[in-house]
């Protein structure tokens, strides 16, 4: 295992991309740079401005050497992203922004060749958000492309060929909805075949491996010495995994809330996901499929409550509980478990009060957490992560509702940044700080917690199937 004290982590996500040094020994950030994640809406397509992107990561990792040395350098990006590459290692097309459009105008065109959920557990999602539909795109629209492009690569491996020269792709991201993976096989589907780019997509590196150094001429741009390692890197929802994973055994399921809300299963068994349902297969750093489901709690929370941020009262808890008052799903009907349908109160809204409101909102979430973790057949206990994890009654929900220990995260060891220097460590990597756990109820207020669950449950199943 390597002893890597300074990790210097470039993280791109969609918004903002920031340069973090990581203390390896502390497992913090100890300096962070940040800039905007700019979107170019200029010819041929709107497309990532990946100039300003590397001046921005340039700069910072000559300030991080000269303030505290680096060591390795790893890498995170959000997904639904792909390069092309030219025979020279530039783009041969800009980086195209993934809520662009333009794919949509091929859709019946690309739905007649890619390959179907059972064997990608990629749904099928609009614009580019569905990277084979990107490249299916580009190569149909764009003159003299398909005769450029000499490499594919992921996009945090984009910036590793960039600091080393050596391209390559990464599971994490060629398995996140893209079209492009076979996770249960763990190999490329028929889609690069179909496409005419088989030959072409770069070798797969494990984010765990050393890629290579830097090349001498960034080494004498940033005054970093030119053995310094570049980790292949990993996309940004499995970095924040990757410290559970080294953290605990399967099974067990991380619940990471947000604007989205993201159930993972680690070691699941049973059912077959429903595509309709915003469930899809994800890949994690160790090369295992994930299933995975999801709801936007976050917006929902933000719907319902707007910036109030209220604790209810014991009192509160108690009045919906006996009076069964329930929010039915769902608030974001585009999205999640329940699409297509709209919210319901069994209770007049007018009647309760602020803490009231606050209650079965709460309650809400957690049953709407619940449900995707149902449908993904987690087992073991929930480690949740995020805002949610400080709101006491949706993890006392969440507890009562599945009927398995909840978890938070212990010590510091959390976000994309982190997880990413996390892969310094290799294969053999794991962590000492254990998550601690919720506590549970008292066993009364545990059974009216229970009972509310399967009130919920049973009101949502008849207006589930009406619309399914």
């Amino acid at each position: 295992m390597s002893t890597y004290r300074h990790v210097a982590v470039i993280d791109i996500g969609k918004t903002n991309a920031k340069l973090a040094m990581v203390d390896m020994d502390t497992l913090a950030e100890i300096d962070v740079r940040t800039t905007p994640n700019t979107v170019l809406d200029a010819a041929p397509y709107p497309h990532f401005d990946t100039n300003h992107l590397w001046a921005f990561i340039l700069e910072g990792l000559a300030v991080f050497q000269q303030v505290h040395g680096i060591d390795a350098i790893s890498v995170t990006t959000h997904g639904a992203s792909i390069v092309l590459l030219d025979r020279h290692g530039g783009l041969a097309a800009p980086v195209l922004d993934y809520e662009h459009p333009g794919p949509d105008a091929l859709a019946g065109e690309y739905d007649a060749i890619r390959p179907g959920f059972a064997q990608t557990g990629a749904p099928r999602l609009p614009m580019g958000l569905n990277v084979g539909a990107q490249l299916h795109w580009l190569l149909e629209t764009q003159p003299g492309l398909r005769r450029r492009v000499a490499k594919v690569v992921t996009y945090p491996q984009f910036w590793v060929a960039r600091l080393t020269g050596v391209a390559c792709t990464e599971v994490t991201s060629l398995g996140c909805h893209t079209d492009l993976w076979q996770p249960e096989a763990g190999r490329f589907s028929a889609l690069p075949d179909r496409l005419g780019i088989a030959d072409r997509i770069a070798p797969v590196r494990r984010a765990t491996d050393t890629v290579g150094t830097l090349l001498p001429m960034l080494a004498r741009a940033t005054g970093l010495p030119d053995t310094t390692p570049v980790f292949c890197g990993i996309h940004d929802s499995n970095a924040s995994l990757y410290p559970h994973l080294l953290a605990l055994s399967a099974p067990f399921s991380v619940l990471s809330t947000g604007t989205w809300v993201i159930a993972m299963a680690l070691g699941a068994e049973g059912q077959a996901l429903d595509p309709e349902r915003d469930t899809l297969v994800n890949v994690n750093a160790l090369g295992s499929p994930v299933p995975s489901a999801r709801f936007m709690g976050g917006r929902e929370y933000a719907l319902l409550m707007g910036e109030d941020r209220i604790d209810p009262t014991p009192q509160d808890v108690t009045f919906v509980l006996a009076r069964n008052a329930m929010l039915l799903p769902a608030v974001v009907p585009e999205s999640g478990p329940f699409q297509g349908r709209r919210p319901e109160w069994t209770i007049d809204e007018a009647d309760l009060t602020p803490g009231q409101r606050a209650a079965v909102v709460s309650l809400y979430l957690a049953m709407m957490a619940e449900t995707c973790l149902s449908m993904i057949s987690a087992r073991g206990p929930t480690l949740t992560e995020g805002p949610f994890a400080r709101n006491r009654l949706f993890l006392d929900m969440l507890a009562e509702a599945t009927g398995r220990p909840v978890l938070l995260p212990g010590g510091s060891a959390t976000g994309t940044s982190i997880g990413a220097a996390l892969l310094t460590r290799g294969d053999g990597a794991t962590l000492s700080e254990k998550p601690t756990p919720h506590p549970p109820l008292e066993a009364e207020l545990a059974q009216a917690f229970r009972t509310y669950a399967a009130t919920w449950r049973n009101a949502c199943l008849p207006r589930h199937a009406a619309t399914a």
